[in-house]
This record gives C-alpha cells, sequence and structure tokens, in this order.
C-alpha cells in the first residue's frame, strides 16, 4: 500500500528510530507501541544489524507487523538467534542493549519516574514501580518517548527517581556514569537529547505544526533552546510504505490519534 502524506504519528515513529541510528549489533528493546514499530524500521532500513527480541527468549530479523496481518508481511518469521532470560541481564550489563522506555515525568537532566506520583510514602498515585529503570540508565543507552509532552510530564523535579538521570549518574561517580547514556527524548511534539555542557535537556527539532513556543509552554522547567533549532523531518515515501506494512492497523493512532497530514 502506497502512502501519499504523512501523520503525525508518522513523524514520531521516524524521530524514535533515529535513536537506534549508528548502533549496530545491539539488542533494542522497545517499550510501547510506537517504539515497536520504530524499532521495526530501523531494522528495515538504515540499522539491518539490530537485535530484536519475539518478547521472549528469540531474536527475529523479520519481526512481523504491531497490529493487524498484513498479506504484505511475511506471516513466517525468521529466527536468527537465541536469548533465554538470563542472558538477557548478560547482554544489559555489557551495554549491548538501547531500550526505549516512557516515563510518567522527567526532569531537566533526564531523571525518570515512573513509580508513583505525588510524595512516596503517600502517594496520589501509584503507577508501575521502579521496574528495571535503575539498571537500564546506568548500565546500557536509554531512550524515552512520551506521546504527551504537559507540564505534568516535564517536571521541574521528579517526584520518585525510577531512571537515572545525569546529574544523579554524576553524583554516584564512575559506577554509575561510565557507561550511562540518555540519547534521546521524543514527544508527540518534539525531539529534545542532552547535549549541553551540564547535560540539561535541550530542545533539538519541533515536529511540523508546532511552535518552539508551544515546546517551552509544555515544559515545566527551562529548556536550553539554541537558535538554530530545525523542524523534525517527514518520513520519506518509502518510509511511509514501510510504517504501513508494519501497522497496517493503524496502532500507532492509539499514541498519537490525530489521521490528518502533517501541517508544513
Amino acid at each position: 500500500m502506497s502512502t501519499s502524506f504523512a501523520t503525525l504519528a508518522d513523524v514520531c515513529v521516524v524521530a524514535c528510530a533515529e535513536a537506534w541510528r549508528g548502533d549496530g549489533e545491539i539488542m533494542a528493546s522497545a517499550m510501547g507501541t510506537i517504539p515497536a514499530i520504530s524499532a521495526r524500521v530501523a531494522l528495515a532500513s538504515f540499522e539491518p544489524e539490530l537485535l530484536i527480541s519475539d518478547g521472549e527468549a528469540l531474536f527475529i530479523c523479520n519481526p512481523g507487523p504491531v497490529s493487524a496481518a498484513s498479506n504484505d508481511v511475511p506471516s513466517t518469521q525468521v529466527v536468527e538467534g537465541w536469548i533465554p532470560y538470563k542472558k538477557v541481564f548478560d547482554m544489559l550489563w555489557w551495554g549491548k542493549r538501547h531500550v526505549m522506555m516512557g516515563a510518567s515525568q522527567i526532569d531537566r537532566f533526564g531523571n525518570q519516574n515512573i513509580s508513583c506520583v505525588g510524595p512516596w510514602d503517600r502517594p496520589k498515585a501509584q503507577l508501575l514501580g521502579v521496574r528495571g529503570a535503575p539498571g537500564n540508565t546506568v548500565n546500557h543507552t536509554t531512550s524515552y518517548w512520551i506521546p504527551s509532552q504537559t507540564q505534568r510530564s516535564f517536571v521541574d523535579k521528579v517526584d520518585m527517581v525510577s531512571g537515572v538521570g545525569y546529574d544523579r549518574a554524576a553524583q554516584a561517580g564512575p559506577a554509575a556514569s561510565k557507561f550511562h547514556e540518555i540519547r534521546m527524548v521524543v514527544t508527540d511534539k518534539a525531539v529534545l537529547d542532552f547535549a549541553t555542557p551540564d547535560h540539561s535537556m535541550r530542545l533539538r527539532s519541533v515536529h511540523p505544526g508546532y511552535s518552539i513556543e508551544d515546546v517551552v509552554g509544555a515544559t515545566g522547567f527551562a529548556l536550553i533552546v539554541s537558535d538554530d533549532i530545525g523542524m523534525t523531518r517527514i518520513p520519506t515515501p518509502e518510509e511511509l510504505d514501510l510504517i504501513e506494512r508494519i501497522d497496517p492497523g493503524g496502532a500507532r493512532f492509539g499514541e498519537v490519534p490525530s489521521r490528518e497530514p502533517v501541517a508544513l
């Protein structure tokens, strides 16, 4: 199926895919629908050595669609490796993994919260819990996909640290900072990173249809904004066709709902 225009969801997919560019043979762990599509896009286009798990114990080199079956996508997966659960931790501890996680809260230095909202001893809301976020963030590359950028999610200080940010990694010393890297944060409005002298968050590009002011207004702390902020790139026709084959059922619109063409 040929797709002639890009939606905001498609822009977000390709922006997330770019997080894995240059990684080579590492395990791409994608948490969420758009990250799952993005990892497959990266594998099928510019990063063919990525390793994608079937979610159990195998690496698949032609992962199928993330939503309803399509005749354009082979239903038979090709297994290229075996990864029993305990071996995942070997890859994690050796830095051979790049995870894209979500965040209920994130702050200017990339500290992430998926545990609770409010005081930790008496929270207003209980969330997922810390899970593997501390070990992920101090042992290998981490990126974040946050479908709704608001001042409630981009906060001055997270209510509880689940994923470790640059300031806390530095305070903890080399054991935490040596392999610590938060590469990218992608939201429904922008792409952000931490390529600043003190590793505070900066605006890298703005998605079509949004302005710098929109992104700054959706952030609960002072973003670093340079004079040459560009627009997040639009997917190529080939990438749009690839996205449609990977997500023929439109699961991506569950995270970024608009199906309208992006405004250029």
